[in-house]
């Protein structure tokens, strides 16, 4: 597997180049964003590490880029930074970021935290399809569709929407979606969670009924 990380300072870049080789990774470093898309035309790698803030670049900004590339847009991410800030947090996972690190971290919970998000990346990639009354799940396109009409869904909420679609029926709390969805806990995930699943109801239009609340519980899909 191939990783490229993007980090400028050469210490942190070094303990995420130890634990990655010591999971059978291949790695290569950047310190800047020209670098770094540069390599991804060459060879698209299976994982990103990504500071928040690389030199004057805003890590928020080579993100925003990456997913705006349909042939970039799964690749996982996951983003580092010293700020411990909810809204960073927040801002990241919105954008499409799988996982936060806060530095200074530690090599165990760095492996632990890729070796989780690379088996979560690895169930995703189905081919089969899924249909919940008027809603068409292509798992090979990541593509949806309610009532005949293809709903323009970020990152998070197709997978949301995919991990209700899995568990039909089966009432999911808030904690087992961040965990699934996301893949770790952090403060205000309850609003997390309840904004991506009010913007999937809207995204669904008629069929976003599908999607129901069960009161001090979580979600369910009908």
């Amino acid at each position: 597997m191939l990783a490229y990380i993007v980090e400028d300072s050469i210490d942190v870049a070094e303990v995420e180049r130890f634990a990655l080789e010591g999971n059978d990774f291949e790695v290569k470093s950047f310190d800047n964003s020209r670098g770094f898309f540069y390599a991804m035309t060459e060879k698209k790698p299976d994982l990103i590490l990504l500071d928040i803030l690389i030199g004057n670049e805003s890590g928020f900004d080579i993100l925003d880029k990456i997913k705006s590339y349909a042939e970039y847009r799964y690749i996982p991410v996951i983003l580092a930074s010293s700020c411990d800030a909810e809204a960073d947090k927040t801002r990241g996972l919105d954008a499409g970021a799988d996982d936060y690190l806060v530095k200074p971290f530690g090599i165990m919970e760095f492996t632990s935290r890729v070796k989780a998000l690379m088996r979560r990346s690895q169930s995703s990639t189905d081919t089969g399809e899924m249909i919940i009354g008027s809603i068409r799940i292509d798992a090979l396109k990541r593509e949806v569709m309610a009532d005949g009409v293809v709903c323009n869904l970020t990152y998070k909420e197709y997978e949301l929407l995919k991990y209700l679609a899995i568990n039909k029926g089966i009432v999911l709390s808030r904690d087992k979606i961040m965990e699934n969805v996301w893949g770790f806990d952090f403060q205000g995930e309850s609003r997390t969670v309840d904004m991506h699943i009010k913007t999937l109801r809207q995204k669904l239009g008629t069929q976003g009924d599908q999607i129901k609340t069960v009161r001090n519980v979580g979600y369910k899909l009908a």
